[in-house]
């Protein structure tokens, strides 16, 4: 199908593309990667009334070093963000996902910011940043604002953005030392996870000293297994932990029934990937 006809605008600054934003209204929408949008458009389930591309702005791509945390640029392609130093170094688990998102091709022209904003419960990269304690900078008509990864995802393809603001930048705090493991159920026509589970552990001399699990497609947004995490914390690394830590990954979840698998059959995916996931991420 052909998209509804709408207006193109293509910013080359941040400030540009706010105020791009406040003048066409709540109909706007943003153009980062094109890898979910432009299908919905094609389909017309979607029909803005003016579309902001944001590949002219240079200041959202790219990976910096902060202080005690590591700066991901929106525009950031997930290709950069697999290769990155920075990111191997500080962010394991942020790779590991990435590599698991979709196929080449989208991977080259998808971006890290445009694939949290979108906030598809079946995406691999919001469980991530929950996981890894992120936080997001957004921009809007009043300038910049903080929000940690757990309140900007709210409900199913819902977030904190308001029609006004688009995401800038995602601060992930330095786990540096942290083995860490994704692991991912789909089906094997699509990348889409049916459930999967980011985990990243540091441990010491065989005990597992801290712990961050989470959940994609567990509920509307992203879960923190943080039952998961509480028996993983001071326990010896070893197989018997992490059978007993996974048997409560399911814990407080909410997941959907779909034309994929029940509420039942997720529920025990959960459990089977995170022992799965945290073997790995040990090395148990």
């Amino acid at each position: 199908m052909i998209p509804a006809p709408f207006e193109y605008v293509a910013p080359s600054s941040v400030d540009e593309a706010v105020q791009a934003l406040a003048a066409a209204g709540e109909d706007a929408k943003v153009l980062a990667g094109g890898q979910s949008l432009l299908p919905v458009l094609r389909m017309r389930l979607a029909a803005p009334t003016t579309l902001v591309d944001l590949r002219n702005i240079a200041e959202m791509r790219g990976v910096r070093e902060d202080g005690d945390a590591i700066v991901i640029g929106a525009m950031t392609t997930h290709y950069d963000v697999q290769r990155d130093a920075l990111v191997a170094e500080h962010a394991a688990l942020a790779k590991e996902a990435t590599d698991t998102v979709a196929d080449p091709q989208v991977r080259h022209r998808g971006t890290f910011g445009g694939s949290l904003a979108h906030a598809d419960p079946a995406g691999d990269l919001p469980a991530v940043a929950v996981a890894l304690d992120g936080s997001l900078v957004i921009a809007g008509p009043s300038g910049r604002r903080t929000v940690g990864a757990e309140e900007f995802f709210q409900d199913f393809f819902t977030t904190a953005l308001a029609p006004d603001e688009l995401l800038v930048e995602v601060r992930l705090p330095k786990h540096t030392g942290w083995r860490a493991h994704y692991e991912k159920f789909n089906r094997v026509a699509q990348a889409w996870s049916m459930v999967a589970v980011a985990a990243t552990v540091r441990t010491e001399g065989g005990v597992i000293e801290e712990a961050r699990v989470a959940l994609t497609n567990m509920g509307s947004t992203p879960v923190r297994a943080v039952a998961v995490e509480q028996a993983l914390v001071g326990a010896s690394a070893n197989a018997d932990v992490i059978r007993a830590a996974a048997a409560h990954a399911a814990d407080g979840t909410n997941p959907a029934a779909d034309g994929n698998s029940d509420v039942e059959y997720r529920q025990h995916l959960a459990r089977v990937l995170t022992g799965r996931a945290l073997t790995a991420a040990v090395g148990a």
